[in-house]
């Protein structure tokens, strides 16, 4: 009978002991990906000059580098609005939608 205590005491012991390496790989997996993607950014922007000769240069894009210069937007929609029970709102677009959007947008190596 003793036997047995000690038998379901390590299977429960062995089932923490997965649990606890499966919660570490779960909560260490950002970290993982921001070290890969890190290298991988890394690799890119390497400054080789015989690959720069061919393909000018490797910079990754950056949203921050980016800088917008007189963007419009324009939309044209008849759109039909209820307010339902419980704050509810339905929209609905009759006929057809036309949007455009005019403007530059330059991406520099350097912010």
């Amino acid at each position: 009978m003793l036997r047995l205590k000690r038998k379901g005491q390590s299977t429960a012991e062995y089932a923490i002991v997965i649990g606890l390496v499966i919660a570490a790989a779960v909560g260490m997996q950002i970290y993982v990906k921001r070290g890969l993607q890190a290298k991988i950014k890394g690799a890119v922007d390497y400054n080789d000059p015989s690959a720069t000769a061919y393909m000018g240069s490797l910079d990754q894009y950056e949203p921050d580098y980016a800088t917008t210069e007189k963007m419009v937007s324009t939309r044209k929609a008849i759109e039909k609005t209820d307010t339902l029970a419980a704050g509810g709102v339905k929209r609905e677009i009759q006929g057809t939608e036309e949007s455009s959007r005019t403007g530059t947008t330059k991406i520099s190596a350097t912010p």
